[in-house]
């Protein structure tokens, strides 16, 4: 498959890949990259993807917070496009 990266950080995509397809060619879970994109439909031929950096990709555990995390819950929902914490979930500090 041919990578059409625009910058380190962007991913245009290409006709016919899923949010699946395209997660696991960049090593991040299609959960973490559609809260990222705050996706709500499919993806479509030529959107640019934001592209999540591998080395700030973390795991929550159990008693941790938004503000532990990122210093805020504003902070933190301004990078993972969303508001929700939960154990096992993969956000972006």
């Amino acid at each position: 498959m041919e990578l059409s990266l625009m910058r380190p950080a962007l991913y245009r995509v290409k006709r016919g890949q899923t949010l699946a397809q395209v997660a696991r060619t960049f090593g991040v879970t299609p959960r973490l990259l559609a809260a990222v994109n705050a996706l709500k439909s499919e993806l479509s031929e030529g959107e640019l993807l934001v592209i999540p950096p591998e080395g700030n990709v973390y795991r929550v555990r159990g008693g941790e917070s938004m503000a532990l995390l990122c210093g805020s819950p504003d902070r933190f929902e301004k990078k993972n496009a969303t508001r929700c914490l939960y154990p096992g979930q993969e956000v972006l500090l």
